[in-house]
Order: structure tokens, then sequence, then C-alpha cells
């Protein structure tokens, strides 16, 4: 929130306490601390002491290259629960110096400097470079008048230098460079067409090499470059203000420290990957309306991977009671086994809230499983479902009663969940089980709720096999994929913001990413329908799915299979290479679809792009948004060629094209060992066997090592050389044929070995 009326003055209502000078700098080797006590005005005498409120600020380090930052003011107040969970390095301790000049604290590349001389001045140094600082009035105790509130607040305003962009803070909808907005961290159901959010993230990152965490899963208040030009400012009420500063200095290098401290991405199914298709929301269907749309994609020749039924799948007024409504679905066990005969995976829609006429309500009453009033009643509303109550996750009890209604479901033969909502929790006159503080578990109950969720189907089908469909989420969701976009219009401009928000959250920790593929609200066109077909396909995860009309993509025209067709197979046959970039997801924090500037941070060219990807680190993806076809896509440096049909591109620069509906700029970056799989029917087969390393643009002594995973066994191992005019790929784990590509040659391997081609 702004505290300032302009650059000169306080807004009325609100007094302001800042640090005026630095008093004292004490280190605590031991604990690995630094803590510099800083009174709010200039301390002439002794005198002055007398009746001056003190800043504290102290210093620490969790893991090298992250510096954990605490502003107090007054710190005897109660500290009520939820907390996000922090990874700390075992053992570790920061390097701290004090001298008359300065107190510094250091963590890998990573350093705090507080000045003792003057006024206020903290600089943030990475490899000795001056990165950010903390100036005059940028640390503030803030008191807000009864007329305001009566609240206290604590801020810290990091500086900004020309031409820096600051990014991430979420899966926002909006422009993908936060600068210049007010960005309040509140989980909302608010679609994709406002500044609101399912998945608000206190943590953004600087195109100049650091992030900065919040960890505080409450409301925070950002303010980019929106009150002060020169400044990000975050805000949070109450007596204690607590951040962490993240190195790089590239941006993949602050992901991987921050979701070391956050938590990584888990694996997720080989057959995630593949296409999901839904009953869509409020549309009629039964068992033979299913069937009906199985079996016309297979008789389409349209690969499918899982089918999800949304919340219809229960009878109406009772959601959730967990039991499949007996007029539409009379045997559900016989249906889904049905159903995973044509080697299908089930998908059911959930949610965290029960409402008063399923016959769980009373049950989860009486038992005290559901949040509570201040008076002792159970909290109800008639929003979404009538006379609903929210199960307490807070309460183990309740978590594993709940999980006991799931558990029967896997049982029947379903494999995973769609966990939506989880954004509409009250602050106001409610107790939660363990006493965790409302406000704080408005956002947080989204962790708790799909943990609760994942952590079960861990146990019951595996870990690598867990997934869910998740639509809320706040720092640490990243553990359990996988998200998508929440409800888009079903317009190209709504295409483009459910991207801008796929872009942020991957700049927020978060490593696969779906979206409702040809939007959710309303009736898409055909060719609306068929770009998002391509979009959708060349995402993470990709679903077909509506609210009233129904996405199989024969109710839009003929072309609308053939697009369909293509590009599924397409996706199908990059498993081996896709494979290996949701490794890196799990393995490094690095997300599978990457804005421009995650993968080229020196290139300014890409700093602001968002509407184009890079989907892992060699193939770059320009969606369509124009009924036209017309397509701006910015190339970067080298000569990169599309996969779809051979021709090359130079960068760096803007290219102009345009595309029919089997079409889209995907190219293939410069100095890449592309593997194709053998198999285009479905996502989950031994990648290795039979591929295709196909050789893009390698230049004169490239060598590189190229892994593709495995699900069942050990991931195999390919190198490739050039030297000079000969290139040689060799494995010498492979169990299986493969194949080299370069250009129009092909040469194949029976296994174990090396092959050489010319250039």
């Amino acid at each position: 929130m702004k505290f300032t009326d302009g650059y000169w003055q306080v807004r009325d209502g609100f007094s302001p306490l800042h640090p005026a000078q630095v008093d004292d700098v004490r280190a605590d080797p031991a604990a690995g601390t630094m803590t510099v006590y800083a009174p709010t005005a200039v301390i002439r005498r002794r005198g002055d002491t007398l009746n001056r409120p003190l800043l504290t600020v102290t210093y620490s380090s969790p893991a090298p290259g992250v510096i954990g930052v605490r502003i107090e003011h007054l710190s005897g107040g109660a500290q009520r629960g939820p907390h996000f969970e922090l990874h700390r390095e075992e053992g570790f301790l920061p390097e701290i110096s004090v001298d008359e000049a300065a107190g510094v604290l250091r963590s890998g590349p990573l350093a705090v400097r507080v000045h003792r001389d003057g006024g206020w001045r903290v600089d943030v140094e990475q490899d000795g470079q001056v990165v950010t600082s903390s100036l005059h009035k940028a640390v503030g105790a803030v008191q807000a008048d009864a007329a305001h509130g009566g609240a206290h607040y604590v801020h810290e305003q990091l500086s900004l230098a020309p031409g820096e962009h600051l990014y991430g803070l979420g899966e926002r909808f909006g422009p993908f460079v936060k600068n210049g907005q007010a960005v309040d961290i509140w989980n909302a159901d608010g679609g994709t067409s406002s500044e609101q959010a399912y998945k608000n993230v206190p943590f953004y990152m600087s195109s100049r090499g650091y992030g900065v965490f919040v960890d505080h899963p409450e409301l925070v208040s950002f303010e980019v470059a929106s009150e002060t030009n020169t400044r990000a400012q975050f805000s949070v009420e109450g007596q204690s203000l607590q951040y962490y500063l993240v190195a790089g200095p590239t941006p993949k290098e602050v992901l991987t420290r921050y979701t070391a401290l956050t938590g990584r991405p888990a694996r997720v199914p080989g057959w995630s990957f593949g296409l999901w298709l839904t009953t869509s929301f409020t549309t009629s269907y039964d068992e033979q309306t299913v069937s009906g749309f199985i079996d016309g994609m297979a008789e389409r020749d349209l690969p499918l991977s899982v089918f999800h039924f949304d919340c219809f799948w229960m009878r109406e007024y009772q959601w959730v009671d967990f039991e499949w409504d007996p007029r539409t679905f009379p045997d559900p066990e016989g249906m889904l086994g049905r159903l995973k005969d044509k080697g299908l995976k089930i998908c059911v829609w959930i949610n965290p809230y029960v409402a008063q006429r399923s016959p769980l309500f009373e049950e989860a009453r009486e038992a005290g499983y559901l949040l509570r009033t201040a008076d002792g009643g159970v909290w109800q509303w008639d929003k979404w479902q009538a006379g609903m109550g929210l199960v307490d996750f807070t309460n183990p009890e309740a978590t594993e009663w709940y999980l006991g209604k799931l558990k029967g479901l896997l049982d029947q033969g379903v494999d995973c969940f769609k966990t939506d909502f989880g954004e509409r929790i009250p602050v106001d006159s409610v107790v939660w089980s363990d006493g965790s503080d409302p406000a704080k578990m408005h956002n947080y109950y989204a962790q708790l709720y799909n943990e609760a969720v994942f952590r079960l189907l861990e146990r019951e089908r595996g870990e690598g096999d867990a997934v869910l469909f998740a639509r809320s989420a706040t720092a640490g969701g990243q553990q359990l994929p996988v998200h998508w976009g929440g409800d888009c219009d079903s317009t190209y401009a709504s295409m483009a913001e459910s991207l801008r928000g796929g872009l942020s959250l991957a700049m927020s920790g978060f490593g696969y990413w779906s979206h409702d593929i040809g939007g959710f609200e309303g009736v898409p066109d055909p060719g609306v329908f068929k770009r998002w077909l391509a979009f959708g396909l060349l995402s993470s995860h990709s679903r077909l799915h509506g609210s009233d009309s129904v996405r199989v993509p024969w109710a839009f025209d003929e072309e609308a299979v053939d697009v369909t067709r293509r590009f599924t197979r397409l996706k199908l046959s990059l498993m081996p290479y896709l494979a290996g970039v949701a490794e890196e997801a799990h393995r490094d924090g690095i997300s599978m679809m990457r804005p421009m500037v995650l993968e080229f941070p020196a290139d300014r060219g890409g700093f602001g792009v968002d509407t184009q990807y890079m989907l892992g680190g060699s193939l770059l993806v320009a969606p369509v948004f124009t009924a036209e076809g017309d397509v701006e896509y910015y190339v970067p440096e080298g000569c990169w060629t599309n996969l779809l049909d051979g021709r090359t591109v130079s960068g760096p620069r803007w290219v102009a094209e345009r595309h029919g509906f089997d079409s889209l700029p995907l190219l293939v970056r410069p100095g890449t060992v592309l593997p194709v799989g053998a198999r285009t029917d479905r996502p989950d087969y031994e990648w290795a066997d039979g591929v295709t390393l196909r050789l893009f643009e390698l230049p004169d002594g490239h060598d590189s090592t190229t892994v593709v995973p495995s699900e069942t066994g050990a991931a195999t191992t390919f190198r490739t050389v050039r030297e000079g005019a000969r290139v040689t790929v060799s494995s010498d784990d492979a169990r299986a044929p493969w194949a080299v590509q370069l250009g129009d040659q092909v040469v194949r391997a029976p296994g174990a070995g090396s092959v050489e081609l010319s250039v």
C-alpha cells in the first residue's frame, strides 16, 4: 500500500518511523547473525535516546547465496502461524565482519553492507557489485490513526536502477514486467481478465540478477516503482517484516536458489503430458456421453491420455459428497473399469467445500472438521454451493477424514484429482483448529489443501505418479504440480493474457503449467479454438475444457480435428525432449515453459516479451493470437530452424509471418541436439527406444551430452561432438536402436556404440 502523498509528503492519517542512523552493529558468529540497531532520529547527546523508538534489523543466511533480513519495531508480539516451510542448509554459517566503517554479512556471491557513517544505507552486493540498496526512508514502521484502522505496518524499499525490470509475484495476467504496478498478494477467484490472481507468490526477480522473497503468507502489498519510481516497496501489517535476498547472477540461478529454499517441483508421471479431455463444467453428460467423446477421439485417431469428470459427476447442491450421481452414473466402478480398459487415466473434480445438503456436512460438523466461527458455530455462506462449510485442514483428523473419502475414489479406479478453488477463504470472525492467524491462512490454505491431496496420491500411487490439476497456490505450491490458469474467456485476448499468467508463474518458481484449450467461458469460434490447440499442445500440460460447451474438436469443424491430431502427435513425439526438460524442473526448479528473459538474460531485446516463450532451453514457441494468422515474434542471435517446415530464421531481430491453422513459429535453437521419439500414440513409452537425435546448426567444436530419461529404468546418455566437418554421436548405455539425423542424412545405430556424419 502507499504511505506517501507524492515524493515529499506522508499520507494523512499515517505516521512513519525511519532509521536515521546506525547506533550499533553486533555480530553473533555462532548464530550466523548480524544485528543493526537504528534510532529513528539523529542522536547527538544522551538525552536524545529517551522516548526515542529504535528499529532493529537482523541479517542472517539459511544457505549460500541467500540472505535473510528481519526488520522489527516492537518484537514481543505473538508469532501465530502458519509459516512458509523453508529449507535451510544444515551447518551453514555466513561470513560476518564489523569495523568502524561498516558491518558486512557475506553468503556465497551475495553480501549486505551496512554503512555506519552518515544516514541509513545498506548495499546489496553480488560478486562485489552493488545490485540494489536500502536507502534513506526505505525502511519504515508506520502507525495508522483510528480513522485509517489504527494498524501498524512495516515496509522496505529496494532501489531500482535505470532499465531494471522486475518479474514474478505469482500467476498474474496483466503486463509481464511488473514495473509501475501495485500488486496485493491475496488469492482471489477473479478470472484471468483482472488484476486479481489465483496464485499469489510474494517473490520477484530482477533483470539485474537477484530475487526477493517476502516471507509472509498473509497480505503483502507491493508498490513496484508505483509509489517511488526508483524503488520497489513491499509492506505487511504488523510490527515486523521478514524477507530474503536471493543471488543469481542469472535468472536460472535465482530460481534454483529460491526453490531450494521454498521447495522444488515434484516429478509428475509421463502419462500426464498427454492430452486431457473433460466433460466441461455445466454441460449435460452421462456414461453414454463420456463414451461417445472417448470413442469419437479414437475413431478420429486422436491420442487421448486422461479423461476428466468435472463438477457434475456429483449431484448438484451436494458438492462435495464424493458420491457419483446415481441418476447419470449408476455403475461408477463398472464405468471406470471400462474406461481404463481403453488405456485412459481418470481424473475427477473436487473442492474443499461441503454443501449443507451433502450427507457429509452433518458428519463433519459434529466431528469439528469444518472451519468454526468465533461463537463456536460453523462458518457458512451461499456462494458457490448453498450453505457450504470449509474443511479445516489445520485439523489432522479433518484432513484424514477428507482423504479417506478420496481414497475410496482411488479404490474405484480414479487416478488423480482436479483440486479446484481454495481461494475464497474467510478472515473475519473465524477460528482455525490449530489457532492459526486467519489473515495468514487466507493464502496459505491452498498449500494445506493441495498438499494433503498430493501426499495421498504419493502414498497410494507412489512418488513420481502423483499429479493434481490445481487452481490456487502460494509460495511453496510449486512442490505440488500441476497448476492451471483458471477461468479465461474464449478469445484471442484471453489466450494472450493466459500466457502472461503462465510466464509470471514461471518466474515465481513453478515448473509446470496448463490452461483451458479454447478458453473456459463462452464458445470459441473455430479459429480461436484451432490457434489455442497449437498453444495448448506446446505447453507443459494440455487440457481440453470449457464451461457450458464441450471441447471435442469435431464440435468446431473437421480442420480442428486435423489440427488436434497434428499437434498432439507432435507433442508425443517430443516426449524424449520434454521428459528431460521436466527433469530440469524437478532437479533445479527451472520451469518447462520459460520467458525469453529467463533463457536469454543478456539479450535486452527479450526483456519485455510476453507473447512467446521457450519450451525448455531449445524450442521457441510463438502462439498466434490473430484470426488472420499474423504473428510477430523475437528471434535471439543465431540461425534458428522451424521444426515444422525446416525454414531458417536468423536473429537477433523481430520477425513477422502469417501462419495457417496447422502451423505456428516453432523454432529450434542453434546448437541443439533434439531427441525425437519413435511413438506418437501415447506419452508414456520408453523414450530412448528408437529415439532420433536431430542436429541443428552445431558449431565446430560442439561437445554436448543429451540425456533421455526413463520412467522404468536408467536414463540413456548420448554424446555429440563436431570436429571440423565430422560429427560423431555415441552412447555407451543405449539398450535399443537409435538414429541421428543431420539435414537429409539419417544414420542408424543398433544400440551402444557410435555413428559419424558429415556436415
